[in-house]
């Protein structure tokens, strides 16, 4: 039985990003703390700012199932997306703006095969960190900024 934890080729790194947004806090934790905020910037959903609240997420690969699992107002959120990933939402207020750390995490093996997707972890997992980089997280901050 062979154990490939901690082997760099198989492991997938979570997906981190910090960005500032001009806007104060209350405004930020609005647009991703509420089923409204959320279908504005990511996707169609089902959120309530609830914890332990079971909802759905409406991607192209189709209904995603989620949890919330922390919830801080209005410094952090945490939720399961599927069966296997977390997303946590960690915002910081530096006094008008507001400094935003979104982490995804749960990664399998590089190597393993994500069945909605038909894609390996690793080609999932770049695709996903190319996305929150350079479309959802510049669309969140149109909208905080706006």
């Amino acid at each position: 039985m062979s154990n490939n934890q901690g082997n760099p080729q198989t492991s997938v790194p979570d997906i981190r990003h910090t960005v500032v947004f001009q806007a104060p806090i209350e405004k930020v934790w609005n647009a991703v703390s509420t089923s409204e905020g959320i279908a504005v910037w990511l996707m169609p959903n089902t959120f309530e700012r609830t914890l332990g609240h079971e909802f759905t997420l409406e991607s192209t690969y189709g209904t995603s199932y989620c949890k919330v699992t922390e919830l801080e107002p209005p410094h952090r959120l945490a939720f399961t997306w599927g069966e296997d990933w977390i997303v946590s939402f960690e915002l910081k207020d530096l006094g008008g703006s507001t400094e935003f750390t979104l982490v995804h995490s749960g990664w399998k093996a590089a190597e393993a095969v994500l069945p909605q997707a038909r894609e390996t972890t690793g080609v999932v997992r770049d695709r996903m960190n190319h996305g929150w980089g350079a479309v959802i997280l510049p669309r969140l901050g149109q909208f905080v900024e706006a």
